[in-house]
């Protein structure tokens, strides 16, 4: 699996709640690859939480933080990186995404809403109809989520380590008619 990547970095992205973290270190054990999730990078470098950095730079301020930490990610290879769910909304990060292979991990809204009823982490969803509010960034970023070199529809009961074996298993159908990752090494 190794030779057919070639040492590029695979992407996670995908709405917050989908296990990009969890599925992304499963990943990185199958493949020999170190693991980042570009969030927890971003609260070690700005020493506050996501929660923190909202309140004080506001999304435009930290989607800018988030996008110099993808620029720097994106310089190393052998990794496998989970994303922040809304990484894909600047159009300069999918110049940094586009050096590796990009893995969207798509989750119904109502495993969603179970899993992040209780989670006060995330800033975009202090709203009181989560439910409504997911649907709205989820209508807004599946044409961007699905640029995505390989999309895997994620169901109830899956396992971070079943999934990880997914797209361990859909990665060649991918990559080898496709030269253009290659080039990038």
């Amino acid at each position: 699996m190794n030779n057919i990547l070639q040492g590029i970095n695979v992407y996670l992205i995908g709405m917050m709640g989908v296990g990009k973290t969890t599925v992304g270190r499963f990943l990185a054990q199958h493949l020999e690859y170190g693991f980042l999730d570009t969030d927890e990078v971003i609260t070690k470098a700005a020493g506050k939480s996501i929660n923190e950095i909202f309140a004080s730079v506001g999304e435009a301020g930290f989607r800018q933080i988030e996008s110099d930490i993808l620029q720097q990610i994106c310089a190393y290879t052998k990794l496998a990186i989970a994303t922040g769910g809304g990484i894909i909304i600047r159009r300069e990060n999918w110049g940094y995404l586009r050096h590796g292979l990009v893995v969207w991990l798509d989750v119904p809204i109502d495993i969603l809403c179970s899993r992040l009823t209780e989670d006060m982490t995330r800033p975009l969803l202090q709203d009181a109809d989560l439910k409504a509010k997911l649907r709205s960034l989820l209508e807004q970023r599946t044409p961007l989520y699905s640029q995505a070199d390989l999309h895997i529809t994620i169901s109830d009961g899956e396992t971070p380590k079943s999934i990880a074996e997914r797209i361990i298993n859909q990665m060649p159908s991918v990559l080898k008619n496709d030269n253009s990752h290659n080039s990038q090494n």
